[in-house]
């Protein structure tokens, strides 16, 4: 039997999706067709900001676009090297907060340690930095356009400066 799932492909740890081998081991054979595709916004901006982890007490990723926006930037503006040699470092030593655990392995994969992937949600992730920060210094969110408030205004609730890179990324219909 054939199955189509409406989703982008993702890699586990064997370079494979999920869903297809969990599906292919029923006998089921699965095609993933995107419905969304994304337009990077205001690389240059993010750009400069990531360059500077000096002006900010952390980051944070509540999705695995908003990873993207990061290695987009280390590409296009040739920063790779540096980024290997002294901006990783420089933002290992701050907080690095995550929604989930897919977020946190591509997080992993550029290089940096995460904290609170387990939270599940924005909401909880909120509480857990708010438990755990008190820095002078925002905290660099690089988010969408259709970004939730919940976890900017809880954090501004609770004092604690956040800086949203936004719109970092926007939502498009795939176009196939």
């Amino acid at each position: 039997m054939k199955v189509l799932l409406l989703e982008d492909p993702k890699e586990d740890d064997c370079g494979q999706d999920p869903y297809i081998r969990e599906l292919g081991l029923y006998g089921l054979e699965a095609t993933l067709i995107p419905v969304l595709s994304f337009e990077f916004l205001s690389l240059p901006s993010f750009s400069e900001k990531l360059s500077h982890p000096e002006g900010y007490g952390g980051l944070i990723f509540t999705s695995p676009r908003a990873v993207e926006v990061v290695e987009l930037c280390l590409e296009k503006d040739n920063k790779t090297e540096v980024w290997r040699k002294s901006l990783k470092e420089k933002w290992n030593a701050k907080s690095v907060y995550v929604v989930g655990n897919a977020t946190a392995s591509l997080v992993n994969k550029i290089g940096l340690h995460t904290e609170g992937e387990n939270c599940g949600n924005a909401e909880k992730l909120a509480e857990c930095i708010c438990s755990r920060e008190s820095s002078a210094l925002p905290l660099l969110f690089p988010c969408g356009t259709l970004k939730r408030e919940i976890l900017p205004k809880m954090l501004k609730d609770k004092g604690i400066p956040g800086e949203k890179a936004a719109p970092g990324y926007s939502p498009q219909q795939d176009p196939e």
